[in-house]
């Protein structure tokens, strides 16, 4: 679902800050290579990662779903010059691209991958986050907040990435549609969660900043 016409989404990024050329490359790769490329964040949604990063100056960055790598390399732009980034994906096919454009990037010192299921891994993550992003499998998120709050520096922030799942949100649940309901019922989460402070934005399709108290 498109929340707003093509065109005024091209008005938009245009008049946001460029796309820097690694991730362009990055981007046009993807829609050549990869399956779904839909999933790539892309040149808007990119920068506006990148702008809430450079703005909180994390010094510990928490991704759960790489993908291609773009949205991390995004978050890694506000990097402190000592911070370090953790991301977490699944799929053993994308690791090799995934790392192609970490390498090529000022960050590649910093950005530290890692492969398999999220929930074994991020409690082995021995540091306190200030921000993360999450953006994975659906049916985990309600899993993957609960972990993640425990290990969040106080006023640190959790994004949470595609809350409005192309306006099903808003549609009559199939009692067979688990990610839908599961969405549902994270979205009320962070609007109740005494742990946190919740604005939801519809950028592309939806994003969720909530800030742990």
């Amino acid at each position: 679902m498109h929340f707003i016409s093509d065109d005024l989404e091209d008005y938009v990024a245009k008049h946001s800050e460029n796309e820097p050329e690694l991730l362009a490359k990055l981007d046009r790769e993807t829609h050549q290579k990869i399956l779904q490329p839909r999933m790539l964040s892309g040149h808007f949604q990119g920068r506006v990662l990148s702008m809430l990063s450079k703005i909180i100056n994390p010094k510990n960055i928490l991704e759960i779903g790489t993908y291609t790598g773009y949205a991390a390399l995004c978050l890694a732009e506000g990097l402190d010059k000592n911070g370090t980034l953790d991301t977490i994906d699944i799929k053993e096919e994308l690791v090799d691209f995934q790392q192609k454009y970490f390498d090529a990037s000022p960050w590649k010192e910093q950005i530290i991958p890692h492969l398999g299921n999220a929930l074994d891994i991020i409690p082995t993550l021995n540091k306190k986050f200030d921000l993360v992003f999450i953006d994975a499998d659906k049916d985990n998120y309600i899993n993957y907040f609960n972990l993640i709050v425990p290990m969040m520096n106080k006023g640190g922030i959790i994004l949470s990435d595609n809350v409005l799942w192309s306006g099903k949100v808003l549609e009559e649940l199939n009692p067979k549609d688990t990610s839908t309901k599961v969405l549902l019922e994270y979205n009320q989460l962070l609007k109740d969660d005494p742990r946190v402070e919740t604005v939801l934005l519809p950028i592309r399709d939806g994003l969720t900043v909530s800030r742990v108290l």
